[in-house]
Order: structure tokens, then sequence, then C-alpha cells
């Protein structure tokens, strides 16, 4: 098995690169290099699907980014242990109509010995706005690594 740095127990400055890399993954919008990062048997809750196994992690993150066009993220570290890690995050997209979304969640994380992930829970809101009210345009660019992004 190919170790997925960095590994636990984190401290504040793994803790934040591992937060860094989800988000640089999951803003390709490419799902099977987003599941790469989690391990083969990973459990998740998402909003209020339950999925286990990166076949189903696959099968999520393309029905998702299928409905969410333009999908840009922001994640932020919130607090570490070990080998946990919990994140907010916000993530603008529209739907097919046009309708502009802005989505905030919290996500818990645990870890394998490996770096890859083991356990996801994340909690979503949808908030609709107008294109005009977007604040997040494409990858965060890497001068903004490590920044704290604002709740509203």
């Amino acid at each position: 098995m190919n170790d997925r740095p960095p590994l636990p127990p984190f401290t504040r400055e793994t803790a934040v690169q591992k937060v860094q890399a989800a988000e640089d993954a999951w803003n390709t919008r490419d799902p099977h290099k987003v599941a790469l990062a989690y391990s083969e048997d990973s459990v998740w809750r998402n909003r209020d699907t339950f999925v286990t196994g990166r076949a189903e992690i696959v099968e999520l993150l393309t029905a998702k980014w299928a409905r969410e066009h333009e999908y840009a993220l922001r994640k932020d570290l919130w607090a570490f242990d070990g080998n946990r890690i919990a994140v907010r995050f916000q993530y603008e997209s529209h739907d097919a109509d046009g309708q502009w979304y802005r989505s905030y969640g919290n996500e818990l994380w645990e870890f394998d010995e490996h770096g890859l992930m083991t356990r996801r829970e994340a909690s979503i809101n949808d908030v609709r706005i107008e294109e005009h009210e977007r604040r997040i345009f494409g990858p965060r660019p890497e001068a903004e690594h490590g920044d704290t992004f604002p709740v509203h």
C-alpha cells in the first residue's frame, strides 16, 4: 500500500497541508482522482447519503458534479487531534437552470496510518445566491493557501 502524506498523527502544519490537498483535489472535479485519497473501505455520510468504498465515492461524486456546475470550493482547518481533522468549508456552484448556490458545511475526517481517509462525515446547507454575490472563482490561488475564508 502506498502512503498518502502527510501522515497522522497530525501537527498544525501537516493538518493544514492535508486540508489544502483535499481542497485542491476536489477543485479538479475528477471523481477518480479524489477517490484515491480514501481507503478502499472508506465510509461516508454526505448530507443524507451513506456510501462505502471508492466505487461508491466515485459514483456519488460523478452525480454531484453532473448537477453542480462550475463548482469551486474552499476548506479551512477547524481542529485536529491524532488521526482526526475537522474542517469547515464553502463552495459555490449553479444548477442546470443557472441558479447559483453557496453551500456551507462541516466535515469530520479520520485517517489510517497510511494517510488515507477511512471516515468522512459531512453536514451541508445550501443558500441561494445571485451570480453577482459569488465570492469563489475557481481553485484557491497558491498565495492564499492557509488563509481562512470568511463565513459570509
